[in-house]
């Protein structure tokens, strides 16, 4: 019963199997048309999968479509740019991102003509915002959430774009920081029709116990042919997002005997 109870657990735990490799996170009327169109544009020239809500309609309240996009998403890219904050359906999305953060969710921040210590402070543009949320808004928690997430995002490592860079240089740093977080998280190919796999996974994974601060080897043994690399494959899938790097080495000892052996 423990056991039941525990993969339970470890279930509602485990990382989910993401949509997007980024999502887009910008004021339109500042970068829609340039900055963050190209940088949209080079990603997915380059094999990367954004969101980009250039066909959702905008209210007053973010929509569900565009919760459930940032959840199923590796990684976000905020774009701050002077009218960031004048926003609410910005800000509402900054906060629903750094709380996927909190579940493992890569964000990196980009401050488009603007300084950081704006951004944190509220200061120039984003104090002018403020100013008027905190009139319109009776709801001051609200207001105050989207304080702290400014100035929780602004001390996130990111990066900072000045007129004096040239832009198409500026948008490679970004694509190549992508690219390795993508690399870093790459699945490998387990089976084209995986029946069964999933419950000897997840009894694995819970001997495993990959969220306590340990380390741990599980060796899987038995008979050519009955699938161990199967379900290795499908545990190392289901487990890497929680490490900054990961590889899955396979047929070692094969390979040893080869050219190839040197890893």
């Amino acid at each position: 019963m423990a056991l039941s109870t525990n993969k339970r657990v470890l279930s509602s735990s485990l990382p989910k199997r993401y949509i997007y490799d980024v999502f887009l996170s910008f004021r339109g009327e500042d970068t829609r048309k340039g900055f963050t169109s190209n940088l949209n544009g080079i990603l997915r020239h380059n094999g990367i999968n954004t969101f980009m809500d250039d066909k959702l309609r905008r209210g007053e309240n973010i929509s569900t479509e565009l919760l459930e996009a940032i959840e199923g998403s590796r990684i976000s890219i905020i774009v701050f740019s002077k009218n960031y904050a004048s926003s609410t359906w910005c800000l509402d999305e900054l906060v629903k991102i750094l709380e996927c953060k909190n579940n493992g969710q890569v964000v990196l921040p980009v401050f488009y003509k603007v300084d950081p210590s704006d951004v944190r402070n509220q200061n120039g543009k984003f104090g002018e915002a403020f100013t008027k949320h905190e009139e319109k808004f009776k709801d001051n928690k609200k207001v105050q959430r989207w304080r702290a997430a400014l100035k929780e995002a602004s001390n996130i490592s990111g990066w900072h774009y000045k007129n004096d860079h040239p832009q198409f240089g500026f948008i490679q740093e970004v694509f190549e920081e992508i690219s390795r977080v993508k690399l870093n998280h790459t699945q490998v190919f387990v089976v084209k029709y995986p029946v069964g796999i999933d419950s000897c996974v997840e009894e694995i994974s819970w001997h495993l116990d990959i969220e306590s601060n340990d380390v741990r080897m599980l060796v899987i043994h038995g008979l050519p042919g009955i699938g161990k690399t199967t379900i290795a494959k499908a545990l190392f899938n289901l487990i890497a997002y929680f490490f900054e790097g990961s590889i899955f080495l396979e047929n070692v000892r094969e390979k040893s005997k080869t050219n190839e052996g040197i890893l």
